[in-house]
């Protein structure tokens, strides 16, 4: 349906918020209260220019932005029409009902792209499951053999982190082999990063313990009063930098002279793609490292699967407690991801992940650079920027309203005062990023507009 002209509001030129920015909020106003609806087509933009006594250039800026935030799109020989809106083509005009933030593209940390083509592989290994007949009764509270055996030799291959199978146990993911790690350890805080994985201060005031908080980048002065130290030393979660090679001995002469056990989180160091992976750092000391993998990140979030490699001092209490409380990965899971990596799926998916990552996170540096700064150089699959608080909101705000939930920096502060946003690139299509990045780069000029920051274009 064509709209030759709009019920637009006179343009108030006294108004603090520019002219553009008025044009689109009125045509955005129409589209919630179901004035307009989906595939309605918007006067061309000579046409509402002289309707509303401005330049061209004016509405085409609205038009621009509203295609940015997904309310509209641009076709070729139909002009500018509704793209997105709460209502059906069929149905009545009326109140926009609002969508669940469910149906909101997350592009976060944890989100992996997963190549499709490799689906194939992924039913094969599950039908090998409903074939396979389950242990009669508790299995080893370690995991199954084979698995442990497979992981020991991928930690090998890829991490160079030499381990017998029955040093591993399999966990249901990383804040599970933190929390027998937690209970297993004599009274004592935790050390964690500030920014830092939000579900660790979580898990760690669930179990009892005190939350120390430790700046990312440096070793800590002192871990007295510690029981652990968690770090991602690879790739700190969210800022991205890495624990610097002197860094990292002196973290460990710290953590044995307070008799503190430090968790290396290792969750994406093999989507590294602009280096080699950085080498573990449970490669340094054994006895004072526990190692913590994942297979979220590479094969699925929703797979509650990793493992974990702690210290002889503690491996026996992990393992007696795991024993008592039957708190075991489901053995479904557990075979099915051995299928997943003696098929090579795993590898096939990692090294498609990461190809894909290496041509995802330039386009965002080009997109957002004028607006932010890195925290770090884009690495594995996601990249946080720093910027003033007001234009992260905006920015965010933006995606939102364009369909996609970007993390803000801030969230994952506890003290430290870093704003700004996290943006993971692996839970969209190459058609949605470029979506998301024109809203966010929308929404970053808005706020730079009202930030007043120095490098606002």
């Amino acid at each position: 349906m064509a709209h030759p002209s709009l019920p637009l509001r006179p343009l108030d030129r006294t108004d603090p918020a520019p002219l553009p920015a008025q044009v689109a909020a009125q045509v955005r106003a129409l589209v919630l209260d179901g004035t307009l609806v989906l595939h309605d087509r918007l006067p061309g933009s000579r046409t509402l220019a002289v309707e509303l006594g401005v330049s061209r250039a004016v509405v085409q800026q609205a038009y621009d932005q509203l295609v940015a935030e997904g309310w509209a799109a641009a076709r070729h020989g139909s002009g500018t029409v509704v793209a997105s809106t709460g209502l059906t083509p069929t149905s009545q005009r009326g109140p926009r009902v609002p969508e669940p933030s469910g149906d909101l593209v997350r592009l976060d940390t944890g989100t992996p792209w997963v190549d499709p083509r490799q689906r194939a592989g992924w039913r094969r290994a599950w039908r090998e499951v409903s074939a396979a007949h389950p242990p009669p009764g508790y299995d080893d509270p370690r995991g199954l053999h084979a698995l442990r055996e497979a992981i020991a030799e991928r930690l090998a291959r890829t991490r160079g982190l030499a381990v017998h199978p029955d040093e591993v146990m399999t966990t249901n993911g990383t804040t599970d082999a933190l929390r027998h790690l937690l209970l297993s350890l004599p009274p004592g805080a935790v050390a964690v990063e500030d920014p830092g994985y939000r579900a660790v201060v979580a898990l760690a005031g669930a179990v009892g313990r005190e939350v120390v908080d430790l700046e990312p980048g440096r070793a800590p002065a002192s871990l007295a009063g510690c029981a652990a130290a968690y770090l991602t030393p690879a790739h700190q979660h969210p800022l991205g930098t890495v624990l610097p090679a002197p860094a990292r001995l002196a973290t460990l002469e710290v953590a044995r002279a307070a008799g503190t056990l430090v968790v290396e989180d290792d969750y994406d160091s093999e989507f590294r793609w602009d280096v080699a992976p950085v080498p573990a750092m449970a490669a340094l000391d054994r006895d004072r490292v526990a190692y913590v993998g994942t297979a979220s990140k590479s094969v699925s979030p929703s797979l509650r699967l990793g493992w974990l490699v702690a210290p002889p001092a503690i491996h026996d209490r992990v393992v007696a407690l795991r024993a008592a409380t039957h708190d075991a990965v489901p053995w479904p899971v557990q075979r099915a991801f051995l299928s997943l990596l003696r098929d090579g799926y795993v590898d096939r998916v990692v090294r498609a992940g990461r190809r894909v990552y290496a041509d995802r996170l330039p386009r965002v540096v080009e997109a957002l650079s004028p607006y932010a700064e890195l925290t770090a150089p884009p690495a594995g699959m996601y990249v946080a920027w720093r910027m003033p608080a007001d234009r992260a909101r905006a920015a965010r705000d933006a995606a939102r309203e364009a369909g996609f939930e970007v993390p803000m920096l801030a969230d994952h502060c506890r003290r430290a005062g870093d704003t700004g946003l996290v943006l993971g690139v692996g839970g969209c299509t190459d058609e949605e990023l470029d979506r998301a990045l024109a809203a966010l780069v929308a929404g970053c000029r808005r706020g730079g507009e009202r930030d007043g920051a120095p490098g606002s274009p």
